[in-house]
């Protein structure tokens, strides 16, 4: 109540608009939920008896700010400030949406009753309603119950659900995350009946969904129900298959649970660094061993997985480019992943100037990122050995931070650019500037900066001997 009595300025308004034209309008799905639970943003969805012309007509009589971007699926949107607040409102018409045995998309259709629209709403308690005239509250398939309980179900049957858009099985996952619930068994029966079903959803509409788990603060259930029930094998099958392979230190149940937890971590390390919830990070933790089931090799009583970041940076590339992931998210989380390894060995005996500079020059703008997944990769129960690891990545990190104050080691290019490397050579565009580009990187890395005329000299020495 006092959630609906702090947006009572906006609803009433909306209510008393659609009431005076014939419409019932009521607030519903995720905004009920929260409202319930305390957490109510500003983002506020609603559904109507109204087609969406007639809700647009509607809208601009409450707000001059309206779009019809989501029309075409009964989405009317507009933004109402109220109160020193600005309001996001969605307005739908009543849903009865499908999907076709052959479709990827699913077929839009509109309802004509409140009740029939809630019961093809994904889970129970995103299927609670509140006439926004009369301020009933509707809650047919016990939403509320279940949000009290913790559980995830379906108000109708989870086979019909599922069938209607098969999309909703990640959103169980997502949601079994987000809020810290359970997932009926009824649903997980279902799920694992009909994991082959989402190959028909678009990819767009699966890395969406996916992506939107991995973002949550506490991915890892949701992650093992789409394993354990079979669903991620249709569209991310190197994480299943991580399962069965054993740690080369056999001190972890397997490389998936190892992997998990390095996802936990990653998270912990995100906040503690002062980070937003980061994709790249995410993915990055979760995929970095999906190269080992492929290099697994039986050395006498010892498992290997020789080059397994080489190689899983390739399969991974070509997974999140199936999944339609943007290039600049494939080309950092492969980059993430054929990096994981480098640090290891620095504790051994020391890395030299040089090879600091190297490491900060191969990862590039992704530093923080190899930073925080490197750090997470540490998942020993042996106290000492994790201590002496911590310590070795807090003693390389320092050393990066004084020789990046030293010699601006973050814009880690060459003495000379491409012009000046021309006019002191007295050459043209062309692959010699590649190469002498390339010759003074590699010394920068090496051995430091130099004043100008010193880099002159060098490059005119081996511009000499070449």
């Amino acid at each position: 109540m006092r959630q609906l009595l702090r947006i009572a300025p906006v609803i009433d308004d909306l209510g008393r608009l659609f009431s005076e034209a014939g419409h019932e309008i009521f607030l519903v799905g995720g905004s009920v939920r929260d409202a319930l639970l305390g957490e109510l943003g500003h983002d506020l969805d609603f559904t109507t008896s109204a087609t969406p012309d007639e809700t647009h007509a509607l809208l601009k009589q409450f707000t001059p700010a309206t779009w019809d971007i989501g029309k075409d699926f009964g989405t009317i949107g507009a933004l109402k400030k109220s109160g020193g607040t600005q309001w996001q409102i969605e307005v739908t018409t009543f849903r009865a949406d499908v999907y076709r045995s052959e479709s990827r998309k699913p077929e839009v259709a509109f309802g004509d009753t409140i009740d029939g629209d809630l019961i093809r709403r994904d889970f129970t308690v995103n299927a609670m309603a509140i006439n926004v005239a009369t301020k009933a509250f509707l809650d047919p398939y016990g939403g509320l119950d279940d949000l009290a309980d913790g559980i995830i179900r379906t108000p109708s049957t989870p086979e019909i659900s599922f069938s209607d858009d098969p999309l909703r099985m990640l959103r169980a996952a997502r949601f079994a995350s987000r809020l810290g619930f359970s997932v009926a068994p009824d649903v997980v029966a279902a799920m694992k009946g009909m994991a082959d079903r989402i190959e028909i959803v678009s990819p767009e509409r699966i890395q969406a969904e996916f992506s939107g788990l991995l973002l949550t603060d506490a991915p890892r259930e949701g992650i093992d129900l789409l394993v354990r029930t079979g669903v991620a094998d249709h569209f991310i099958p190197e994480l299943s298959a991580m399962q069965l392979e054993l740690d080369e230190h056999a001190r972890h149940k397997d490389v998936y649970q190892h992997s998990l937890t390095v996802l936990d971590q990653a998270i912990e390390l995100e906040k503690a660094r002062g980070h937003q919830p980061d994709i790249v990070n995410r993915l990055a933790a979760l995929l970095h061993d999906a190269g080992k089931p492929a290099t697994r090799r039986f050395e006498g009583s010892k498992v290997t997985f020789h080059h397994h970041d080489i190689v899983g940076a390739k399969l991974i590339k070509k997974r999140l480019k199936a999944m339609t992931y943007p290039a600049a998210v494939v080309k950092s989380v492969a980059k993430l992943i054929e990096l994981h390894l480098r640090f290891h060995g620095y504790g051994d005996g020391g890395w030299s100037d040089a090879a600091v500079r190297r490491y900060v020059r191969d990862a590039g703008d992704e530093l923080e990122h190899l930073h925080i997944l490197t750090r997470a990769d540490c998942t020993t129960r042996n106290r000492q050995k994790a201590t002496r690891l911590r310590r070795s990545y807090e003693e390389l990190e320092w050393r990066i931070d004084e020789l990046a104050a030293q010699e601006e080691l973050q814009a880690l290019r060459p003495h000379l650019d491409g012009d000046e490397i021309m006019a002191v050579l007295g050459i043209r565009p062309g692959r010699e500037v590649g190469e002498a580009y390339r010759f003074l990187l590699e010394d920068r890395t090496e051995n430091g900066p130099r004043e100008h005329d010193d880099a002159v000299r060098l490059l005119k020495e081996w511009w000499a001997a070449r």
